[in-house]
Parts: C-alpha cells; sequence; structure tokens
C-alpha cells in the first residue's frame, strides 16, 4: 500500500514549505509527496532541500489547477490519491497512520473524513459555522451543494481510470468529478477522523458569480436540461446569501 499526496500549486512558496513541513511530521511514512507548480518564478530548490521528504518536483506551465492535479495523477505510483492544498496541514502528525486500517480496506474506493477551517474575522458565516468544521455529507444533499471538502477526501486510484478532473472547470472541477462518482454509487466510507486543517482563500472560498456558473453548468450536465432553472435558482440564492453574510 502506498500513498500519493498530490500538491498542485503556484507562486505559493512560503505556503507550500508549511505545508510540506506538515506532511514531514507524520508518523506514518509510506507515501510520495508529488508537487505540480504551474509555472512560478522562486527557489523552489532551497524549500525542497530543506523538507527532508522525497519529492517529485515538476515547474511548468499549466491551463488551471485541475490541470495541475490530473498531472499528477499521470505520476503517481501509490494505490491512494490525496490533493492537498498549500495551505492546508494535517490535523495532527498521527492522521495518516490512523488511517491504515482503510488504506487496507480492499471494499472501499473513497473514504473521507471532516475538515476544520482555519477561518478569519471577515470570512462568512458559512465558513465559521460549527467553529470551522466541516463533516462530509455522501447523499442527495450532493445536487444542492457541494458537500464533500477535497481535503479531507482519499481516492482509490482506480477511480481515475474511467475520469479525471474536466479541466474546462476552473474552480469546481472537484466537485464535477465527485457528483460523477456519486452518481456512479462508488462504495464510500465515511469516518470520523478530523483529517486537515485548511485556509480560507482557495479559489472555492471567492464566492463570485464565476463559480455559481460553473456550478449551474455542471449540475446540468450531470442531470438533464429542464433542471438548469432550478439550479439557477439555487446558486442565485446561494450567491446572494454569500454576498451578504
Amino acid at each position: 500500500m502506498k500513498l500519493s499526496i498530490i500538491i498542485p500549486c503556484f507562486n505559493q512558496i512560503k505556503e507550500l514549505y508549511d505545508c510540506l513541513e506538515s506532511i514531514s511530521k507524520q508518523r506514518f511514512t509510506d507515501f510520495e509527496i508529488i508537487v505540480i507548480d504551474g509555472g512560478s518564478k522562486g527557489n523552489f530548490e532551497s524549500i525542497l532541500i530543506a523538507i527532508p521528504l522525497k519529492i517529485k518536483f515538476v515547474s511548468e506551465p499549466d491551463s488551471g489547477v485541475y490541470d495541475a492535479m490530473n498531472k499528477g495523477v499521470s505520476m503517481a505510483s501509490g494505490d491512494w490519491l490525496y490533493f492537498m492544498g498549500v495551505d492546508d496541514a494535517f490535523y495532527d502528525d498521527d492522521v495518516l497512520k490512523s488511517l491504515i486500517p482503510y488504506f487496507k480496506n480492499d471494499n472501499v474506493k473513497l473514504f473521507i473524513g471532516p475538515i476544520i477551517y482555519r477561518f478569519k474575522k471577515d470570512d462568512s458565516i458559512f465558513v465559521k459555522k460549527n467553529k470551522g468544521l466541516f463533516k462530509p455529507l455522501w447523499s442527495k444533499q450532493i445536487w444542492l451543494k457541494n458537500t464533500l471538502p477535497h481535503q479531507g477526501m482519499f481516492y482509490h486510484r482506480s477511480l481515475f481510470e474511467k475520469q479525471c478532473y474536466d479541466t474546462k472547470y476552473k474552480v469546481l472541477g472537484d466537485y464535477a468529478f465527485n457528483l460523477n462518482l456519486w452518481r456512479r454509487h462508488v462504495p464510500v466510507l465515511i469516518i470520523d477522523t478530523i483529517i486537515a486543517t485548511c485556509g480560507t482563500q482557495g479559489l472555492s472560498k471567492c464566492y463570485n458569480w464565476s463559480l455559481y456558473k460553473e456550478e449551474i453548468t455542471l449540475k446540468t450536465e450531470a442531470s438533464f436540461i429542464i433542471f438548469k432553472p432550478i439550479f439557477m435558482v439555487i446558486a442565485t440564492t446561494k450567491f446572494v446569501l454569500k454576498k451578504l453574510f
């Protein structure tokens, strides 16, 4: 069993160092790290030398975060894949060690745990609720909102044999991917172990209208065109609420 931790980044040298340092403290060590940088200008070599980990590093232009993540998948040699943002960190030093039974469970292709947002005072109340704790849901609610935090998700690599992230989505490619897995009735295990602490400056936390346009498109493509007006109402309502609160 081996885990591949895939980290897309761009012009985030300090954040990448903090992220890698978090990983280096894990007591479980059967993993590889794949950093896919979008062609940043900076001294990444100093970071790679400073962190005592074996890291596959690629720096070249890409068409966005999901293109980078797909590159990471193609380079991965692990049985399991985990996608980590540079502003994410594992919740504690024993997170990966505690997941060993799930990695070895042949009946599970996807397991998901909660995350905690490191929110700021001016963040949306939707991020700050439950003291930042976000618990995943694998249910029909996925049609209303993204109920699956990618920082809490571990995918068996076989799930990427039939599909990868759709790069036409710039913000919600993981939502589209997970919605498709839900429609395929992929075996899932929801666990209680808190996986990571996460920043709130990611693309999906900007709450601009382009995000909701993507949401309308991906839901329509995953269902039927007749549902598009419903998805438009849902998206518009969420957009207004998150701008207000």
